[in-house]
């Protein structure tokens, strides 16, 4: 018969490697995206204002709504804050070592 197969221990060979699917919101995104909820309050109180065609709710209730979910939404979402990284890191990754 053949010689008998070593298993490898898995939790052995296995590297940590961080996940791409960590949340990357920190309290910045938090803050943009209230300020975005609090626009769109604002902005749909100005459109309930007066008659259908009033000032307000024709000319200030949609510039605010425009500056709530194509600015300030997509803002929130994409701000990331570039993190320094640690000088152990980048001599380990320097020398090989991961």
């Amino acid at each position: 018969m053949g010689k008998p197969i070593k298993k490898r221990n898995s939790k052995a060979t296995k590297k940590n490697i961080a996940s791409p699917f960590n949340v990357y919101w920190s309290k910045n995104n938090y803050l943009l995206l209230s300020l975005g909820f609090a626009l769109l309050i604002i902005g749909y109180y100005f459109m309930s204002l007066g008659k259908w065609n009033s000032f307000p709710s024709l000319v200030i209730s949609p510039i605010i709504l425009v500056i709530a979910y194509a600015i300030v939404f997509p803002v929130a979402i994409l701000y990331h804050k570039k993190e320094l990284k640690n000088n152990s890191q980048d001599k380990e990754i320097a020398s090989g070592k991961s």
